[in-house]
């Protein structure tokens, strides 16, 4: 009788395997969440669905809504489309958003009553940062402007049905590209604004100046606040925006802000009294900490709040009751959303923001404030990326949607730990973090995998990464460091590196390595490293530095500072802010902190990866490397990236083909070949 119990208990129990790993498959299947706005009234918040689409190997996203309380999720727009940007009206009952297709970006409007919705623009360039009017019957946008192509000569008029070759390209401004878009047009984005019904949109701004940044209405919708750079020398000054006033009857423009140095991210308060905005005194440093300023609308001197705080201020928005703001900042690799009064009395909310970078575990979150001071933001942890939570005043959020619940608890992911260490250069402390594989036992040795974050100021901390979470996948106990160079640790650490990178950031990233192998689990003889970008920069320089490692994959770096800084994307802001003196001045001020100066050195198996069409590190700065290794005899590989940018893992297969390259080749050198560890061994400087 008994057996027959246990028999009828045992069938009627599910039976569940062990979870399985996290795969490269698994990359198609990850969604998240970004931009979430609140309701004016503070009953409900809309927001973006990201997924992969796997056929056409896109991130697409769909708008979504959900009560404040976490109630009644639903979708407002489906297909395989893009759609972003939502913006609430003020009355609540409409959401205007953008929708990208194959033909391009256009507004539309949706009834939330009755999920009518209209196409309110059909416009020959994209739209962005869409804003309603207060009053509820305008939108205003950004949009560029196309400027007439310039010639060179005059060429004969080209015969009735001839197939001439293109005519020349023509460029006379310092920024004729930027990643991620290749050549740029003549012409300047500028300030629009359309009719909530509909109808012709019209330009507010003009002139031959940059002109595209955030854009807040006045209080009595007749007029607007637009960040643009109007100085005559805004090519060499790029950092020097100011806040304009501009009427949408006239177009009569008023500068509201004058200092040096950029303000951006403007704001007007809900009574329409006041002007919030970020910015900072440029001091030409490369890394210089963003402030939170507030003034009268009616004139007044700009007043600072949180002068003492050392930490940037990454976004700020009014609170509804207009007595203070909501603004995020990063601290110690975390993202947190916080409160001020007018006063200056900061209160912290919440540290659980994040989410957004899929790839790698940055730093980085979206928030808004809408009625009742109900505040909304992107959570994320180390094994989840980005869902919506929300709540009220200052006290605590509730997480509301669950995007991977079907996925990402039927996996064995990476456990993330967090260590604090010492830097062997002055004791300076050091925050890292370790991903171990599933499994993971303390008997066992496992090979050793140093990512390195780029930026260089930038910070990683705990959050989800799926490279990270493939590497732990494949075995490998992965670290990664906050040198100094970092950001969330205040302007001073940030700037430790301002003139002097790469420089002492290496023996904070060595004494990391020594601290994990330290703790008895590595083998020291299989130690890798990798970074992209700024950790691409620290990844040469390691490998003509050091022989510990049996293989490094150095992605989309620096190698030459003379020939990067004078073909990238920002010439003007890398030589004035990177280095002291222009690279004809001081070229071995350039040399002396270029990996290549360095290539010399190395032994490591070292491979190059980099986008084809990357125009922020470019594909020659891969190749010069690449080729000096070949001239050497170093064992090499250089791995393009077709269509890929500098966000070269920017598509699902890319991110994938990104690991599976890192893999395949420490695979190729793992015991066989290659360096062991000789107790962080130093080469010689050239």
């Amino acid at each position: 009788m008994k057996y027959c119990i246990l028999a009828a208990v045992l069938a009627a129990t599910p039976v569940f395997a062990d979870p399985a790993l996290f795969t490269a498959e698994d990359i198609f299947s990850l969604s998240y969440v970004s931009d979430p706005q609140v309701s004016p009234e503070g009953s409900f918040i809309v927001y973006s669905h990201h997924f992969m689409d796997v056929m056409e190997d896109k991130r697409r996203s769909n708008l979504w809504r959900v009560d404040s309380d976490g109630k009644n999720a639903r979708p407002l727009t489906t297909g395989a489309v893009n759609d972003r940007g939502a913006r609430i009206s003020p009355a609540g009952t409409r959401v205007a958003y953008l929708s990208a297709d194959e033909k391009g970006t256009q507004i539309f409007v949706r009834w939330l009553t009755d999920g009518s919705t209209l196409q309110l623009t059909r416009l020959a360039q994209s739209p962005s940062n869409l804003v309603w009017s207060p009053d509820g019957q305008w939108l205003a946008f950004n949009m560029g402007v196309p400027g007439a192509p310039l010639t060179m000569g005059t060429l004969p008029k080209q015969p009735e049905g001839a197939n001439w070759a293109d005519p020349p390209r023509v460029v006379q401004r310092i920024g004729f590209r930027r990643d991620g878009s290749g050549m740029l047009p003549q012409g300047f984005d500028h300030v629009f604004i359309v009719s909530a019904r509909g109808g012709a949109p019209r330009q507010l701004s003009h002139g031959d100046y940059p002109q595209g940044g955030s854009i807040s209405w006045a209080a009595d919708s007749r007029s607007l606040y637009y960040v643009g750079n109007r100085q005559p020398d805004f090519e060499l000054d790029s950092q020097n925006s100011e806040i304009y006033k501009i009427g949408i009857a006239g177009g009569d423009i008023t500068a509201v802000t004058s200092k040096p140095g950029p303000d951006r991210a403007v704001t007007v308060s809900p009574d329409g009294a006041r002007l919030a905005w970020l910015g900072f005194e440029d001091r030409r440093q490369s890394h210089q900490l963003t402030r939170l300023y507030v003034m009268d609308t009616d004139g007044g001197k700009p007043r600072e709040l949180l002068s003492e705080f050392d930490r940037g201020v990454s976004s700020a928005e009014w609170a509804s009751d207009g007595k203070g703001i909501y603004f995020s900042y990063d601290d110690k690799g975390l993202t947190k959303l916080a409160h001020v009064s007018l006063r200056g009395k900061l209160t912290d909310i919440s540290a659980e923001l994040g989410g957004l970078s899929l790839s790698r575990p940055y730093t980085g979150a979206q928030f808004a404030v809408g009625g009742r001071n109900t505040y909304a933001f992107t959570r994320g942890t180390a094994t989840s990326p980005a869902d919506i939570a929300s709540g009220r005043g200052t006290g605590k959020a509730k997480r509301l949607t669950d995007v991977n619940a079907n996925l990402l608890p039927h996996r064995q992911l990476a456990a993330v730990a967090e260590i604090w260490l010492k830097s062997s250069y002055d004791e300076q402390d050091i925050q890292a973090w370790i991903a171990k594989p599933p499994g993971f036992d303390t008997r066992r040795k496992y090979p050793l995998l140093l990512e390195i974050h780029g930026g260089p100021h930038a910070a990683y901390g705990p959050h989800f990464a799926a490279e990270l979470q493939l590497y732990a996948a494949a075995g490998y106990v992965v670290l990664y460091v906050n040198p100094r160079g970092s950001t969330s640790y205040g302007e001073a650490f940030a700037n430790a590196i301002h003139h002097n990178y790469p420089s002492e950031d290496y023996d904070d990233l060595m004494s990391a390595v020594d601290t994990v192998i330290d703790k008895g689990y590595i083998d020291r003889d299989q130690l890798y490293v990798t970074g992209g970008s700024g950790g691409g920069v620290l990844t040469a320089w390691i490998v003509g530095t050091t022989d510990r490692f049996r293989a490094a994959v150095v992605v989309k770096p620096v190698i030459n500072w003379i020939s990067f800084s004078l073909s990238a994307d920002l010439p003007a802001f890398f030589t004035q802010y990177w280095f002291p003196k222009m690279p004809w001045e001081d070229p071995m001020g350039y040399w002396q902190r270029s990996p290549l100066s360095r290539v010399g050195n190395v032994t490591t198996p070292t491979m190059l990866m980099s986008g084809e069409e990357d125009w922020r590190t470019p594909l020659w700065e891969s190749e010069q490397f690449y080729q000096a290794l070949k001239l050497r005899g170093i064992d090499t590989a250089l791995v393009r990236i077709p269509g890929a940018s500098h966000s070269i893992a920017a598509r699902p297969s890319q991110l994938i083909a990104k690991v599976a390259a890192i893999l395949e080749w420490f695979d190729r050198h793992r015991g066989t070949g290659g360096s062991s560890d000789k107790g962080s061994r130093r080469l010689p400087d050239n």
